[in-house]
């Protein structure tokens, strides 16, 4: 193809998620997954995949039982300091994916690795692919063979991305296994957890200091737990906060299973949406939270770089901590445009899809994992500032940052700290 497919923000909210054009439907073409060959072409190997998510459980151990193929990015994830010794191989030959004999090694192995580290591991994360998945293995049962044997917790992780478009993509599964190790404890009502992430949020969100100022003491990430004991807390919350639909399935579990409910709240760039959105949280839980100042500063940084550069066109792409479609409609709400966005839009971004053509309708919008994209012309528009890696590869020389650190930006303190970095980008252009 000569010219990249795009379609309008007007264009794509005529539709709905079950009519999307086929260039946002990758079952109806060839995949070009430019987010991933960034990210040195596997999740795993950059970023939290399903292998680097699984070992979010302090002082475990992951085993991928995997052909060699699959298992090969993983080493440039597992020469890292922090997960050098925490990763194991079971490699499968023909004779293994033909008759399934694997499935007996993966007990001894587990034993094996149990009697040969100095520290007995917390538990065993056990990494299997697409290979299983076809198989119709039931890891469940594999993983019930493979605790009685070891004498320690094991938990299956799907690295299955034949599941990556359906109702329990790869990452909502394993963010149910990393808590599937939570065993009931007495509730405290002073408790609560933050789920959605597989590291902390921000040291400068306000979430965790407004909960603990209206009596909420306890506030656990698994990110912050320093061993297996503190990890095992988690179960005494009195109720969860999910910052991250792929949690959802997670926080489900939790209740059926621990009894703790769960409220959902969604990472925004709105500020009177982030302020609506702590009052119904106060008002669910019974509380006052107090965001007036954490609010203040956030709109100074707003109010700043709308002073100074209103009407900036900004490139948005996926690969960023955010929702691209929530983002853009978040900047043209604040007076700058968004003449493209480079994402894969889906169910849960139709409500901005909607939003947006209201506000930008000739925003145009390129799939990513369309293979048209390799003919994208970087002289196609001219922006001031390019936000995302991906949007970054597509403009190299306008200004932009990656917005994709490991420390999650979450409410006021997520939007202060986009605006002021925006802010810097858009003083060098």
């Amino acid at each position: 193809m000569k010219e990249a497919l795009f379609t309008t923000i007007a264009e794509l909210a005529e539709g709905s998620a079950k009519s999307m054009p086929d260039m946002f439907q990758p079952a109806r073409h060839l995949v070009c997954s430019t987010p991933a060959t960034l990210a040195f072409n596997s999740p795993g190997a950059q970023g939290f995949g399903v292998k680097r998510a699984g070992l979010a459980v302090p002082g475990s151990v992951m085993l991928l039982a995997a052909p060699r193929c699959c298992g090969r990015n993983t080493t440039a994830l597992g020469s890292s300091g922090e997960y050098a010794d925490r990763f194991y191989y079971l490699l499968m030959d023909d004779n293994d994916i033909v008759t399934g004999r694997h499935l007996n090694r993966i007990p001894e192995a587990v034993c094996e690795i149990c009697r040969d580290r100095k520290e007995k591991p917390s538990a065993v994360m056990i990494c299997i692919t697409c290979v299983d998945a076809l198989l119709g293995t039931d890891m469940e049962r594999v993983c019930r063979k493979c605790s009685a044997a070891a004498g320690v917790p094991v938990e299956p992780c799907y690295m299955y991305a034949l599941t990556r478009e359906g109702r329990l993509p790869p990452m909502a599964a394993v963010r149910k296994s990393v808590y599937a190790l939570l065993e009931p404890r007495p509730k405290q009502a002073d408790a609560a957890n933050i789920l959605g992430f597989f590291s902390p949020l921000m040291d400068s969100c306000e979430l965790r200091p407004m909960l603990q100022k209206a009596g909420v003491r306890h506030v656990r990430e698994i990110a912050r737990c320093r061993d297996f004991a503190e990890y095992q807390q988690m179960a005494e919350a009195n109720f969860n906060l999910v910052l991250n639909q792929e949690a959802r399935y997670a926080a489900q579990d939790l209740q059926k299973r621990l009894q703790i409910p769960f409220i959902e709240l969604t990472r925004r760039y709105d500020l009177s949406k982030v302020r609506n959105q702590y009052q119904l949280l106060g008002s669910a839980l019974g509380i006052r939270l107090d965001d007036a100042p954490y609010a203040e500063e956030a709109e100074q940084a707003v109010a700043l770089c709308r002073k100074d550069f209103a009407g900036a066109r900004i490139a948005i792409g996926e690969w960023l901590n955010g929702d691209p479609f929530e983002l853009a409609l978040s900047l043209v709400r604040y007076g700058f445009q968004v003449p493209e966005i480079f994402g894969t839009a889906g169910e849960a971004n139709y409500s901005y899809i909607r939003k947006l053509a209201e506000w930008s309708p000739e925003t145009k919008v390129y799939a990513n994992t369309n293979p048209s994209m390799l003919s994208y012309r970087k002289d196609r528009e001219k922006v001031d500032a390019a936000i995302g890696q991906d949007a970054m590869y597509y403009h190299p020389d306008a200004p932009g940052f990656r917005w994709n650190e490991e420390a999650q930006p979450f409410g006021h303190a997520g939007i202060r700290e986009f605006f002021t970095r925006l802010y810097a980008q858009l003083q060098e252009n």
